[in-house]
């Protein structure tokens, strides 16, 4: 099972580094309100990014800090979906091409599967 959660982990990771790629093209920074532009978003994803991927460490060393790592990358890419949905039924046109959406899905798939393996570990460790 904790081989399951280090390859989920890593699926979802790229899912969500790809999304934040995709989110740079979209200029999230401007949907969300945030200052500083270009620049303050990749600051931003310096302490992101480190998260995952001190996540994923801690993952392969199974870990029980592995496994909320894990859980908080899942409501991470849970609340991506979300949020991009929302603002999609609101009538933005953000996030609105096909591969946006097909990874915002993609996503949602893999975050809820990681999740759950994710709480099961938790509760027989």
């Amino acid at each position: 099972m904790r081989d399951l959660l280090f390859w989920l982990y890593i699926s979802n990771a790229v899912l969500l580094i790809d999304h934040e790629i995709d989110s740079a093209y979209w200029k999230e920074w401007e949907l969300f309100k945030l200052p500083g532009g270009i620049t303050g978003f990749l600051l931003l994803h310096i302490p992101l990014l480190f998260f995952i991927l001190v996540g994923l460490v801690l993952v392969t060393k199974n870990l029980f800090s592995g496994l909320v790592f894990s859980f908080i990358l899942c409501l991470g890419g849970i609340f991506a979906f979300v949020i991009h949905t929302y603002f999609l039924h609101k009538g933005r046109t953000e996030f609105n091409k096909p591969f946006s959406k097909i990874l915002l899905w993609l996503t949602l798939l893999v975050s809820m599967v990681q999740l759950t393996v994710s709480v099961y570990l938790m509760c027989v460790s």
